[in-house]
């Protein structure tokens, strides 16, 4: 098998991954900040890092996957005021509610999910640290920040030059900091605001702190790969490095990975432009793996389109694939001779920085050859390659569900469905009576239902029409 390699956001380059203990690999991901529902560049790094999860683990890896929660930010507690709500209870309903999401999308728990109000001891402890070593320092107003300028390589991560930032900076009015480019570890509390005791008063952590005192108590001061959103790398994980590494004397990271940047219909995505969808609204619309296809049809790293043409598409393609799978899985068949070479073809893309358009053009080819075999009459060969065609989708979490009911997907409410499985049954009975005619005009009223029906040798099934 080949050598899987990763692309290293720092280094901007592939390499061979080598874990820092063998067989083994420590992973962190930047979570979610819980005061909404979550929307698709959320279900983007779910889904993304999901999938190296299984590869990883597939190839042979004991993976460590620890994905936080921000349960305390500036969000919140202004969305918990706007609601009238305690922030516990804001924080718990959409902790809830990104655990569905996530579930429904097919992307398996992290293996720990730590919340900054379960770390302030930790984090306060690494504040701390960074005081005694003289990289942070007490502001008049209860706050602490981080001196940049005692970190000499900040900016690797990002490629970016202290000067240059340092130049381009906003001078903070009230001057409270010492440098523009300083940032904050722990925030005075304000009045009314939730707040824990420090040695400079009573606070709260920063967002970057966070992160680096979450991983590090899950993971140790050195761990294998820390990925995120193509948004948080400069500044929060460009901060995360300066702030641990500048506590522990240690390497923090040695691969970092970024998932592109989701655009909707060639437009970065935001409120502002109102072309905001959360996760919860495009599931209305689609079935789950619909979105999880979508996702993981175009490499991680690279830009994504979103748009209804592409989930349609994405749609279509997943319709072919239980197609197939329904007509022809049998697992009595086995897998057809030339299994290893797909195998190895499959293995080789995924092992090329994951790159699952190549490993799902593998898919297609699986399913053009079943159906070929069919044509040719050579049953045994068409289910041999649905059989392999279910195996490796599964690897990457894909055609995971019952053909038939992703097919009737979408199809309706419960009333709908039964009149139209009473149909169905109708033309199974009409046909064995030889009544062609009547079966002809139960289609037809199908058709006007917005349902096709197709037959095929393991007997009718149906659909809702595209």
């Amino acid at each position: 098998m080949s050598e899987l390699v990763i692309y290293n956001s720092e280094t901007r380059r592939k390499a061979v991954f080598v874990p820092r203990q063998a067989g083994a690999v420590s992973m962190y991901v930047c979570g979610m900040t819980v005061y909404d529902y979550c929307h698709i560049g959320h279900a983007r790094v779910m889904v993304s890092f999901d999938i190296i999860t299984r590869w990883l683990r597939e190839s042979g890896f004991k993976v460590t996957y620890v994905r936080n929660i921000t349960d305390i930010d500036d969000k919140i507690i202004k969305r918990a005021n706007e609601n009238g709500e305690p922030i516990e209870a804001l924080t718990a309903r959409f902790i809830a509610a990104m655990n569905e999401d996530a579930a429904a999308l097919g992307a398996l728990a992290p293996d720990l999910e730590p919340k900054a109000t379960d770390h302030v001891d930790d984090i306060l402890a690494m504040v701390g640290t960074l005081v005694d070593k003289g990289h942070a320092y007490p502001a008049k107003n209860g706050d602490v920040y981080f001196d940049v300028s005692s970190f000499p390589r900040y900016g690797r991560l990002s490629n970016k030059k202290l000067d240059d930032l340092q130049a381009g900076a906003r001078v903070e009015v009230d001057e409270i900091k010492n440098d523009p480019m300083d940032f904050v570890l722990w925030k005075a509390a304000k009045p009314g605001e939730p707040a824990w005791a420090s040695p400079w008063g009573g606070g709260r952590p920063g967002w970057h702190i966070e992160c680096s005192a979450m991983s590090t108590c899950c993971l140790g001061n050195s761990f294998d790969i820390h990925g995120g959103g193509g948004d948080l790398l400069f500044p929060h994980h460009e901060n995360e490095i300066a702030q641990s590494e500048a506590a522990t004397g240690e390497t923090y990271v040695n691969t970092w990975m970024h998932v592109g940047f989701v655009q909707v219909n060639s437009e970065k995505m935001s409120k502002s432009l109102n072309n905001f969808f959360t996760i919860r609204e495009v599931l209305k619309l689609y079935h789950p793996e619909v979105l999880r296809y979508f996702i993981a049809g175009s490499h991680y790293r690279s830009p994504l389109n979103y748009s209804d043409a592409a989930l349609d598409q994405a749609k279509q393609v997943l319709e072919r694939f239980y197609t197939t799978l329904g007509a022809f899985v049998n697992a009595t068949a086995g897998e057809p001779a030339a299994a290893g070479e797909y195998q190895a073809r499959f293995a080789s893309a995924m092992n090329d920085d994951f790159n699952t358009p190549e490993a799902i053009a593998v898919l297609h080819e699986l399913v053009r050859e079943a159906n070929r075999c069919d044509k040719a009459g050579d049953a045994a060969g068409a289910s041999q390659h649905a059989n392999l065609l279910k195996r490796l989708a599964g690897l990457i979490g894909l055609l995971q569900h019952d053909a038939e009911a992703f097919r009737q997907a979408g199809a309706g409410d419960a009333g709908f469905i039964a009149e139209v499985e009473a149909l169905v049954a109708e033309i199974v009975a009409v046909r064995q009576a030889k009544n062609f005619q009547r079966s002809d005009e139960i289609r037809d009223q199908l058709k006007a239902m917005g349902v096709i029906v197709e037959f095929s040798r393991e007997g009718v099934r149906w659909r809702k029409a595209d």
